[in-house]
């Protein structure tokens, strides 16, 4: 993954006007405008089939099944991205406090934020993801 301050510029550009078109209220709201969905309530928070996460604005993949844990915070946590280059990190100093957050590197779409926590995973990382960023493709090789 790329942590960056400057973003490159992103392989898939639409106006916003395209981007509200595409999207729901929320799913916009929280891709868009780095909202985010109430804990507990996504749809990908407890799913333990086998397949690919893609970013649900430009159908990038970015995490594997075998990546993702149940880190009980909420949403769906994964320990590694499928490739590091399919990801941004930016800081977040939004809410009075410091965060990375994570980006989807294709549309720079907000994913989430990610965590270094000792969580007993191999990268000792958790990528906080919002389900409403995401789609789930069962039938991709894993």
């Amino acid at each position: 993954m790329k942590r960056t301050e400057r973003l490159p510029a992103p392989t898939v550009v639409k106006t916003d006007e395209q981007w509200r078109a595409q999207l729901s209220k929320h799913e916009y709201d929280v891709l868009r405008r780095a909202g985010t969905e109430r804990a507990f309530t996504g749809e990908y928070t407890d799913n333990h089939r086998v397949g690919v996460y893609k970013c649900r604005a430009c159908d990038h993949e970015l995490f594997r099944s075998e990546g993702k844990f149940d880190s009980h915070c909420g949403w769906p946590s994964f320990f590694t991205p499928l490739a590091g280059d399919n990801i941004l990190e930016r800081t977040d100093r939004s809410w009075g406090m410091s965060r990375t957050e994570i980006l989807c590197a294709h549309c720079h779409s907000h994913l989430g934020h990610v965590f270094n926590e000792r969580n007993g995973t191999p990268t000792n990382l958790r990528y906080c993801i919002n389900s409403i960023s995401l789609t789930f493709d069962e039938d991709a090789p894993s």
